[in-house]
Formats: C-alpha cells, sequence, structure tokens
C-alpha cells in the first residue's frame, strides 16, 4: 500500500494499531499477574533527561528480585536534585514493566522522577498544585514517565489496564504518573 497517496502515515497506521490494541487488552488483577509466566523474567528499561543517565536490567527472575539490580534501579531514581536515593518499592517497577509489555514496544522510559525528598517534593509542590503533600514519591512508590512513541493516553492505558496501583494522566505536560498505592487514576 503506499501510504503518501492515501492520505495515510505509516506512523498514523502504527500509532492507531498501538492504540487499539492497548483498548483491547484485557483487565488483569494486578500487573503481578500479568507478568506471570512471562518467560519468569521481569526487566526495566530507562534514561534520564536530566543527568544523561540510562538503565536496562532484568530484576527479577523465577520468582526472585535481584539485589543487585534494585540497587541500581534505586540510584537511577533517586532525587537528582539533592543525589539523595530510597529503596524502592519494586511493586512499582512490577507495574511499570507490565504497562511497558502491554505497549510492546522497545523504547525506554523516560524518567521524569522517582523518588523525591522531602525537600525537592515542597519545593515543587510550592509551583504546582498538582504535587501531593504526601507523595508517593516520598516514600519510594511512585514514578513519573514519558514514551516519546507511545501518547499519554497508550500510556495511561495501558498502565491501568493493569488494574494495580495509582495512575494519573498529565496529558498538558506530557508524562503519565504510575505507583503501587491503593488503585485509582485521575486526570485528563
Amino acid at each position: 500500500m503506499n501510504f503518501s497517496t492515501s492520505g495515510i502515515t505509516r506512523r498514523g497506521l502504527l500509532g492507531a494499531f498501538a492504540a487499539t490494541t492497548v483498548a483491547a487488552a484485557p483487565t488483569y488483577s494486578n500487573a503481578f499477574g500479568l507478568l506471570r509466566g512471562a518467560g519468569d523474567i521481569r526487566s526495566i528499561a530507562m534514561y534520564s533527561g536530566r543527568t544523561g543517565e540510562r538503565i536496562n536490567t532484568i530484576y527479577w527472575i523465577e520468582g526472585s528480585y535481584i539485589k543487585e539490580a534494585a540497587k541500581e534501579i534505586n540510584h537511577f531514581m533517586r532525587d537528582w536534585r539533592v543525589d539523595s536515593a530510597k529503596v524502592m518499592d519494586l511493586r512499582t517497577i512490577d507495574i511499570m514493566a507490565a504497562a511497558h509489555r502491554l505497549m510492546d514496544t522497545t523504547e525506554p522510559y523516560m524518567l521524569l522522577s522517582g523518588y523525591r525528598s522531602p525537600q525537592t517534593n515542597a519545593m515543587l509542590r510550592a509551583k504546582s498544585r498538582n504535587v501531593a503533600k504526601n507523595s508517593l514519591h516520598m516514600k519510594g512508590q511512585a514514578a513519573d514517565l514519558r514514551l516519546e512513541n507511545r501518547s499519554v493516553n497508550q500510556i495511561y492505558n495501558a498502565a491501568t489496564s493493569c488494574n494495580a496501583g495509582g495512575v494519573g494522566k498529565y496529558t498538558g505536560s506530557n508524562f503519565v504518573h504510575m505507583d503501587c498505592g491503593d488503585i485509582r487514576t485521575w486526570g485528563r
């Protein structure tokens, strides 16, 4: 098919297919169940536009988290503003990995925010009404993420279909919040 003469772009066709795939994905009782039977391996790939760092690691094999990989994730997701790390709740990483798997992409997430120190959270809260006073970022239980090759709606739909944790859609800022707290959704 000649896309240029039909008015359909290859990118548009792929985007429509991806949106349909995510929208048609079955609802899972939780993200962890999604990964069971998926080859007994969980991995995560991210990069930080702030620090220039990248991580691409297998963090779970055959029912066990890998301590060294978890330490690398903790360091990568640190609050870069004060160079402070916290033990990240790996349930959040599981949700991120499950959503990523549903979107069938090899592009790593761009991490906008992982762990936030109380100082950083207070500073961001003073600048935006969208920052929670008791943010799960301060507990190492949340991440704000972006993908260039998927829309906010596609990421949001993939994350909500995991039926695990909180998922916030920030279309205007082009990112999705994922956490391992209570199941809830918000945003436009």
